[in-house]
């Protein structure tokens, strides 16, 4: 049986656990309102974007072509979310499992080029045999993932420039209900024709149709860029958004189980000092009848 001390001494320790556990539910239910937030920033410029491709694309036929004709070479990249630490439960494992399901599809003898975000997704694609080309450690916070979207699309012109790879996809884990979350895969590269031919038939919001100055090619180029950040952007905040739904999810699991094993060392600690309380009193009851033993004889008669 545990000692007294021992008992104080472990409820002292998960106490000290809980008040760990407390403040990184604070801090991942603090940084999954910020990358909602940041989700729900792009909307607006997603929107913006959207029109300007609206109004550029009148010769839907010719960049269909394009894209087929992009969609010919047999190179393929892929940018995998994951993260940087742990207490996520399966949220890396997922990925690289859909990740690589859906990378096991392309055509025999096609090129594969990894880019991973987290040094635990990189760890996880290199143990399965997919070593990434280059990792890049996650951005930590809503105001990075600017920078980390740069680095991205800096690669994949690097991809683009040295291996002729024209069909790229990111693959990332969304938010779902509640707490879980559910792998996606979004094709950068090419563009969907059918996405294009979308926003080139749609209704115009306002009474006068657009009108633009710029060379076509040259608009729909930075128009495409754009949307190209846009997508990438939110696949990176989506990813951390999910994460730390997924640690805030374990901090309360933990929170619970820390609260049953502090409740029975609570018990364990008031029943080992009740025993020895009662302990200490029968040793002096057995004191007191040792020492009034003499005294109850019978006297001796001659």
């Amino acid at each position: 049986m545990d000692t007294l001390g021992e008992l104080r001494r472990r409820l002292g320790t998960t106490d000290d656990i809980a008040g760990i556990v407390r403040t990184m539910k604070a801090l991942a239910a603090v940084s999954i309102r910020q990358y909602e937030a940041a989700v729900h920033s792009l909307a607006d410029y997603s929107r913006t974007i959207e029109l300007g491709l609206h109004a550029a694309l009148r010769d839907l036929p010719a960049v269909e072509e394009a894209v087929a004709r992009r969609d010919r070479l047999r190179a393929v990249g892929a940018v995998v979310f994951g993260s940087d630490h742990g207490l996520c439960g399966r949220f890396n494992e997922d990925i690289v499992a859909h990740a690589l399901a859906r990378l096991g599809e392309r055509p025999p003898g096609t090129g594969l080029h990894l880019l991973a975000i987290g040094a635990r997704v990189a760890a996880l694609l290199e143990h399965s045999g997919q070593t990434a080309e280059r990792q890049l450690l996650g951005p930590g916070s809503a105001a990075r993932i600017g920078a980390t979207v740069r680095e991205v699309l800096l690669e994949i012109d690097a991809w683009q420039q040295r291996a002729g790879v024209q069909r790229v996809y990111l693959f990332h884990n969304r938010p779902g209900a509640g707490e879980r979350y559910r792998p996606a895969t979004v094709r950068l590269l090419p563009v969907s024709p059918a996405r294009l031919r979308n926003l080139a038939t749609r209704r115009w919001p306002g009474p006068s149709l657009p009108a633009f100055t710029m060379e076509r090619k040259i608009l729909v180029a930075a128009l495409l860029r754009q949307y190209f950040f846009v997508s990438v952007f939110r696949a990176s905040a989506e990813s951390l958004a999910a994460e730390n739904a997924t640690r805030l999810a374990a901090m309360q699991a933990a929170e619970r189980n820390l609260a049953e094993r502090h409740a029975e060392l609570l018990a364990g600690l008031r029943r080992s000092r009740q025993e020895a309380i009662t302990t200490e009193l029968l040793d002096v009851v057995a004191g007191y009848e040792a020492l009034q033993g003499p005294s109850r004889r019978a006297p001796i008669r001659s």
